[in-house]
């Protein structure tokens, strides 16, 4: 059936009115399941190398093990955890060498995040500056509360948005690769580092951002991020934590 120029008007103005917008996905079981796994990994209530069980995790979400099993499958994709025969899945092991080349991975994207916003000159808009105090305000606020799981996630999102603003959609999907571990890492860091030094890192990082001297920005990046390895012993910090809250 043919259009009215009233009809394709209407079509015109609907779609002028969602441009720019991104469609909701509606949230599933599988995300809330993949959402806790994660939660609970950032807060050391299961911890690298501990074995985790489809059917508890499905009793204590109160689901069904279908999304659950799903849930684990998409984290297997990504590292998160791994199965092994007669040992089942476990969270993945996080050791000074995998850290070390995760991070490895990350100091080179962000970099490359970074050069491309200085050399668009987004660094100077103000739009760009506010998006990236918001998530420090969230870093305030989640260290305020003494919560590792929402800081660890706060702090994801500033690094994320660093790769947002740079325009390189490639370059995002590539990072988002490592951001759920990163969620983990960041989280049991704050049983050892404190919340206020990592809110004070985050913004010495945009303040270098801001001034778009290369040089600046890089050394403050690559002095933010390795210091998860060089100055907090994740490895001990599992350790201790095991010790003290013994598996059952």
């Amino acid at each position: 059936m043919a259009l009215t120029p009233k009809t394709k008007a209407s079509t015109i103005q609907a779609a002028a009115s969602t441009e720019g917008w991104k469609p909701v996905r509606a949230r599933t079981l599988v995300d809330e399941a993949v959402d806790a796994i994660i939660a609970a990994a950032a807060r050391g209530l299961v911890l690298p190398g501990d074995r985790i069980v489809e059917t508890e995790i499905a009793q204590k979400l109160n689901i069904s093990r279908v999304p659950v099993r799903e849930a684990l499958r998409l984290l297997e994709s990504q590292g998160i955890v791994i199965s092994e025969p007669y040992k089942g899945i476990r969270l993945a092991p996080v050791t000074r060498d995998r850290l070390e080349q995760v991070l490895e991975v990350r100091v080179a994207l962000e970099l490359i995040a970074v050069r491309r916003t200085v050399a668009l000159g987004r660094h100077k808009d103000s739009a760009t500056v506010r998006r990236l105090e918001r998530c420090i305000d969230e870093l305030e606020l989640m260290a305020a509360r003494k919560d590792p799981y929402g800081l660890a996630q706060a702090d994801v999102a500033f690094h994320r948005e660093l790769c947002d603003i740079s325009g390189n959609d490639f370059l995002r999907t590539i990072w988002e690769g490592v951001a759920r571990q990163l969620t983990i890492v960041v989280g049991l860091s704050t049983l050892d580092k404190s919340m206020r030094d990592i809110v004070r890192e985050h913004r010495t990082l945009l303040e270098a951002v801001t001034t778009g001297d290369i040089k600046k920005i890089e050394k403050a990046l690559g002095e933010h991020i390795r210091d998860q390895n060089a100055c907090v012993d994740l490895e001990k910090i599992i350790e201790d934590r095991r010790r003290a809250c013994p598996p059952g």
